[in-house]
């Protein structure tokens, strides 16, 4: 049964990108700690004999794994999905670690007529469409954009429920960051570097 963390234990209540952190001890668990996203949460297993310090120290640990495992995913644009059925599979693996799979679209494709905005989502049936202007872009922006238009599948508005799944994605921040900037440059006509490179499912180790 997880349970959050305790705030007076220097535990951390939500990680730094403010997707919050359940504690799972586990009787079971004998030598080993895990730490993977379920639901928006990043849940950290451990051996239900951990003392608090214990809990402190391999809590702090495996969430900066678990960042770190985020980055290098992120950033692998060598694998960027330049197909719809690439797209589409690259979809799927990202609603299984950031949204539980609970969003699974009925398509998802690149397309070329979005000119005002990066992607756009039909709840009512299950598609989702990236505008080709993202190819060159980082793969970690990319990722963003798929999460924010899977996220409406669950949730049609841009309310606390929908950022709070968005956020379970490690990049949310600087991904929007990214793209604000490229927007910017665009509309005054400055290049936007935008085919930079920047920088699985679950972390694990032993005690």
């Amino acid at each position: 049964m997880g349970r959050p963390p305790s705030a007076a234990a220097g535990i951390p209540l939500v990680t730094e990108d403010g997707a919050p952190v359940v504690v799972r001890r586990s009787a079971r668990r004998r030598r080993t700690v895990a730490a993977f996203w379920e639901d928006g949460n990043a849940v950290v297993a451990i051996p239900a004999s951990f003392t608090t310090s214990q809990e402190r120290e391999w809590v702090g640990r495996m969430l900066s794994k678990l960042k770190k495992q985020g980055e290098r995913q992120a950033g692998a644009g060598r694998r960027r999905p330049a197909t719809d059925q690439a797209l589409a599979s690259h979809a799927a693996h990202l609603s299984r670690t950031y949204l539980g799979g609970r969003a699974i679209p009925t398509s998802v494709r690149w397309v070329g007529n979005q000119n005002s905005r990066w992607g756009s989502a039909t709840p009512a049936d299950g598609t989702i469409r990236l505008s080709n202007k993202l190819q060159p872009m980082p793969q970690w922006v990319i990722d963003y954009v798929l999460v924010h238009e899977l996220a409406h599948l669950l949730v049609a508005g841009h309310n606390a429920d929908f950022w709070r799944l968005v956020e379970a994605y490690p990049e949310t921040q600087r991904a929007k960051a990214f793209l604000e900037g490229v927007a910017f440059a665009t509309s005054r006509g400055l290049p936007t570097g935008a085919d930079s490179n920047g920088h699985d499912e679950a972390a694990s180790d032993d005690c």
